[in-house]
């Protein structure tokens, strides 16, 4: 089976952000994403979990996007737009897909 190159991006940031990012991502062309929440981690500020918070407000979210390699710049200047002045992790890696159509 034929394999087509893309790019994955994975943006962790605060789930009260979501729909803006989403939104900044649809502006910009992306066809489709999935958001998963995010359970805890760590990072500079130590470690956190979503267990115990009040809100879905306080908590995090990935949102994960897989785009045609052309559409990566698009991607990320809404990415961006939004991210700039918030809590945020982007991250950029190659991937295949087999219906290239689809991003």
């Amino acid at each position: 089976m034929q394999t087509h190159k893309a790019k994955r991006v994975e943006i962790t940031i605060e789930a009260i952000m979501e729909r803006r990012l989403t939104e900044a991502l649809e502006r910009a062309g992306v066809k489709g994403f999935t958001i998963l929440p995010v359970l805890g981690g760590s990072g500079r500020s130590g470690r956190w979990s979503r267990e115990g918070q009040v809100s879905r407000a306080s908590g995090m979210v990935a949102i994960v996007c897989i785009i045609h390699p052309n559409r990566l710049d698009a991607l990320l200047e809404a990415v961006f737009s939004v991210l700039d002045r918030y809590i945020g992790v982007v991250s950029v890696t190659d991937c295949e897909v087999v219906r290239a159509d689809r991003f």
